[in-house]
């Protein structure tokens, strides 16, 4: 019996009549069997190249493996070589097809829309069959508390995709830990698949699509910044082996916090090397949000209606609220338009010494270390995230997100920076096309600084923080072009310090500042040449 193995790319016109010939012969033959194989056009090389590894071919051309396959035993695998099957059924059986071209081209136009079809359908089958393993630490915390039903109410990752939730807390929390998992059974979710609590590192992470690591260390017990930074990148020595070793490869990591946030993503990136640095993030949204919400309550609006407010910097640290971007929608004036009308916000908000006095502080006073929230809002933050990393975030609009930075906006790369972004097709992209200021660019580079400053006491290449700069939350804000039309008497910057919120001349702090960064950036490239020319030799 003459058995053959039809393979080839779904959009290939000579595919469709070597299938529909193959049809043919199968039909009026008794001897005669045909399997298919049809590859989407972007995975026909992986599949091919995968093929001829697995046999030992070093070649791909078609002929050749189907002679050597001929060989073996009267079977046939056609990689493309469409025209040795055709000139095999013309000399065997006698049977030839006038397939005309232009029929070729339509049939095989129907073989992809048919096979991207079943892609989806297996797509769908597969995530029914495999649920989105989503690991937690910290689950005992109020915020995973509150996230757990949004996790699983379907409407993040959709109603067709089931989740398994795996909640990880210490052991001194299993009674705790047990209960939230009987709680979380309780919903009867759809989605849920199951739900499974963990007190053991070595099982964490296991086939983890997603993992959301909340603050995990103990505030009262680091007497210094220094000490707590050590803890952080402790924590990611353990952490990131676990990742690679028990996650998925792509597996997709939220830092959430407000203990060196975006340190301990630098760090799991570093102790997680294999892990794409583009699927570890930290939120900087929770401070968008307050930021927002502060606004709304002084502009009288519904906080929804503010967009494109940007939060650059460290989202534990030194943090820069952006307002030069922001749009009030549906904002109460006299000036109405429809649902995509909006107004500037420095248009319409008057008011710059509140903007400069009391919105800092009130967000400086939030973002501090010791704040204690009931993680409602964090909750919220994060599945907002998560939505918009797999259904696309709104049009247009910008988020604040923590990511690795690549030199835009002419920042240093290596370190994990707040900028706005867009979330489509499953990824994230940076709104490059954001214009900033010299001024702004000036507190983009100080807080840049800030941040190599804990990269570089994480690594152990300096002892200490810069003593200038060890307030734990620093929020920087600024009017952009509009301050030459206003009054202002106190340009300021308020920062949360043991000794509460403090006010300094503006102006007089960034001018040092500038110069201070300038040389330490400085410095800082020159170190990571040496160490790649060292690396080199």
């Amino acid at each position: 019996m003459a058995k053959f193995v039809l393979a080839g790319r779904a959009d290939c016109p000579y595919y469709a009549k070597a299938e529909l010939l193959a049809d043919y012969l199968q039909e009026n033959l008794p001897n005669f069997r045909i399997h298919k194989i049809i590859q989407h056009p972007d995975n026909w090389e992986n599949w091919l190249q995968e093929i001829c590894n697995q046999n030992g071919w070093k070649h791909k051309r078609s002929p050749i493996i189907w002679r050597e396959l001929l060989v073996r035993g009267g079977k046939g695998l056609l990689l493309g070589g469409f025209n040795e099957f055709l000139e095999h059924a013309q000399h065997y059986y006698n049977v030839t097809s006038h397939m005309m071209t232009e029929e070729m081209f339509l049939i095989a136009k129907e073989n992809l829309h048919n096979c991207i079809e079943i892609e989806t359908e297996e797509e769908e089958l597969k995530s029914l069959i495999n649920p989105l393993h989503i690991w937690v630490n910290r689950a005992c915390s109020h915020a995973c508390y509150h996230l757990i039903p949004l996790l699983t109410n379907g409407e993040i990752f959709g109603m067709e995709t089931e989740v398994s939730l795996h909640l990880l807390d210490r052991s001194s929390f299993k009674e705790i830990l047990q209960g939230v998992v009987m709680e979380t059974q309780d919903l009867a979710s759809p989605v849920l698949r199951s739900v499974t609590s963990h007190t053991e590192l070595e099982e964490a992470f296991l086939d983890a699509d997603i993992i959301i690591l909340f603050d995990d260390i103990l505030q009262e017990t680091i007497p210094t910044l220094e000490d707590c930074i050590h803890q952080v990148t402790n924590q990611c020595k353990i952490y990131g082996p676990l990742i690679e070793q028990n996650a998925k490869s792509n597996v997709r990591i939220i830092v959430m916090g407000k203990i060196f946030a975006n340190l301990k993503a630098l760090m799991l990136m570093t102790h997680a090397p294999s892990i794409n640095p583009r699927n570890i993030v930290t939120l900087a949204m929770l401070l968008e949000s307050e930021a927002k919400a502060l606004l709304a309550r002084k502009m009288q609006m519904h906080p929804a209606g503010i967009k494109n407010l940007i939060v650059w910097g460290n989202v534990s640290g030194s943090s820069f609220v952006d307002l030069s971007k922001t749009e009030l929608y549906r904002y109460d004036s006299a000036i109405w338009g429809p649902p995509s009308f909006f107004r500037p916000l420095l248009d319409v908000l008057f008011d710059r010494e509140w903007m400069h006095i009391e919105f800092v502080a009130s967000l400086s006073s939030l973002s501090s270390w010791g704040t204690r929230g009931l993680g409602m809002a964090p909750a919220h933050t994060i599945a907002t995230v998560l939505r918009y990393w797999y259904q696309g975030s709104p049009p247009g609009e910008m988020v604040s997100l923590g990511v690795i930075s690549e030199g835009q906006f002419g920042l240093p790369e290596g370190i994990v920076y707040s900028m706005p972004v867009r979330f489509e097709d499953g990824s994230w992209e940076i709104f490059t096309e954001v214009e900033i200021t010299e001024k702004t660019q000036a507190y983009l580079l100080i807080m840049a600084c800030d941040l190599i400053r804990e990269k570089q006491v994480a690594l152990g290449e300096v002892a200490e923080l810069n003593p200038q700069r060890r307030e734990v939350h620093v929020v920087y804000s600024d009017l952009a072009e509009e301050e030459q039309d206003f009054e202002v008497k106190d340009e300021s910057r308020v920062s949360s310090s043991d000794q509460g919120i403090t006010l300094e001349s503006e102006d007089q702090a960034i001018a040092e500042e500038t110069e201070d960064t300038t040389d330490e950036l400085n410095e800082y490239k020159n170190t990571e040449e040496q160490n790649i020319e060292a690396e080199d030799g």
